[in-house]
């Protein structure tokens, strides 16, 4: 409204006056004005961005990002500043913001790293953009690039750093029915039979015999095993629980990269809240997806016991967002979500501790067929009685929790980070 104003003085005294270097003004001023209303509104739509970065990361690693940002016209950007939103889990202190300037069809880069911190589905973004023209005489213009999803996997841990020994009752079993045949374990050669692999064959013993050989093997039964994770939040004491919940996450992870490494087909039932399923619902202080109180009985689908790596990052991403929520206590569903798996599949329970009716629970599973595993992750300094129940109940029990010399562990791997 000022400058409308000048211009009009500026008229009114070159028709007064009538000289031409006022007049000449008036054109350029005009011109301005035209160009500055006409241009910058349409610069910020021509303008390209493109986010790129790894989507899936491990805890502890860092994720560089980085951001494209392109003039499509052949006209230039006089300025335009951008700030990138971040959520406080990732930002390693620094702040995405920056002022730039592009000439026709030139591009710029930017670039930060965000740091897995925690487990968690997070977001990148959205990012601001603002432009104008260069003499100030309208307001800023406004754009907005949508964001992108980061997934944070659980922190793997080794076995041994749990507590847990080397051989634990599941896996592969010898079998006197021949469903198949163990590479790993060799007994001897036999002679040749239509429809033997030749991949098979001895080639050794076949020259030395003149006769085709194949190797033979002990047979096994693979059983296939459940992680079943205890997500209930009364389950879980209040003090300290967040913790505690992050650590049965981080056991279940554990465990299914455990079963994959050694060729076991492994999956996962939880009676945790999945937020994906809610619809994405972002808590603005940390960025992090958070699930829906709307939601609470809407449990996530049991994946079916699979192997390979593909699958294990199938659920590794399920156990990045899982959350803990006031869904059906471990007593009340752990029974029925079993009931899917196939006869003699290894349970691993993973719950809070094992009381009796926890123990009365699994002993349920064990009449149904099933070969569960209790394992507790809250300490215990009886333990050793919920050991022996378990055991007169026809399982096994253990007690995985956060000992001082794990504690020290995951310090000093926190101070790596």
């Amino acid at each position: 409204m000022d400058f409308t104003f000048l211009l009009l003085i500026l008229i009114a005294v070159a028709f007064l006056l009538r000289i031409d270097f006022i007049f000449y003004i008036i054109y350029i001023c005009v011109g301005l004005y035209a160009w500055s209303r006409w241009y910058p509104p349409r610069a910020l739509r021509l303008l390209k961005v493109r986010r790129e970065y790894t989507s899936h990361a491990f805890w502890g690693e860092t994720v560089p990002v980085t951001i494209w940002l392109q003039n499509q016209s052949r006209l230039p950007i006089p300025w335009a500043t951008f700030n990138e939103s971040l959520a406080t889990e990732l930002s390693m202190g620094q702040k995405v913001n920056q002022a730039i300037s592009l000439r026709g069809k030139e591009s710029a880069e930017i670039s930060y790293e965000v740091k897995a911190r925690r487990r968690g589905y997070y977001r990148l973004g959205p990012l601001r953009l603002t432009s104008g023209d260069l003499f100030g005489l309208f307001d800023a213009q406004h754009g907005r690039f949508p964001s992108d999803h980061l997934t944070i996997y659980p922190r793997i841990i080794p076995l041994t750093q749990l507590g847990l020994p080397s051989r634990l009752p599941f896996g592969t079993l010898s079998s006197r029915q021949r469903l198949f045949e163990d590479p790993a374990r060799p007994t001897g050669v036999r002679d040749y039979r239509s429809g033997d692999s030749l991949r098979h064959i001895n080639w050794k013993a076949s020259a030395h015999t003149r006769n085709l050989a194949v190797k033979t093997y002990q047979p096994a039964i693979s059983l296939e095993t459940a992680v079943l994770l205890n997500l209930h939040s009364n389950d879980y004491q209040y003090k300290n629980r967040i913790n505690r919940v992050e650590w049965a996450i981080e056991v279940a992870a554990s465990l299914a990269a455990h079963l994959v490494e050694q060729r076991q087909a492994v999956g996962l039932i939880a009676n945790g809240l999945d937020p994906l399923q809610g619809g994405e619902m972002f808590d603005e202080e940390s960025g992090r997806l958070i699930h829906s109180h709307a939601n609470q009985d809407r449990l996530p689908p049991a994946i079916p016991p699979r192997p390979g790596r593909a699958h294990l990052m199938k659920i590794l991403e399920r156990l990045a967002r899982i959350e803990a929520a006031e869904t059906l206590p471990f007593n009340q569903w752990a029974t029925n979500a079993c009931l899917h798996l196939s006869w003699g599949v290894t349970i691993l329970a993973i719950t809070t501790r094992g009381d009796a009716a926890a123990c009365q629970t699994l002993h349920r599973l064990v009449r149904a067929g099933f070969n569960p595993v209790l394992i507790a992750i809250e300490p215990s300094y009886n333990f050793g009685e919920v050991r022996e129940r378990a055991r007169r109940l026809g399982f096994v029990a253990y007690n995985v929790s956060l000992i001082s010399g794990l504690d020290q562990w995951r310090r000093s791997q926190r101070a790596a980070l």
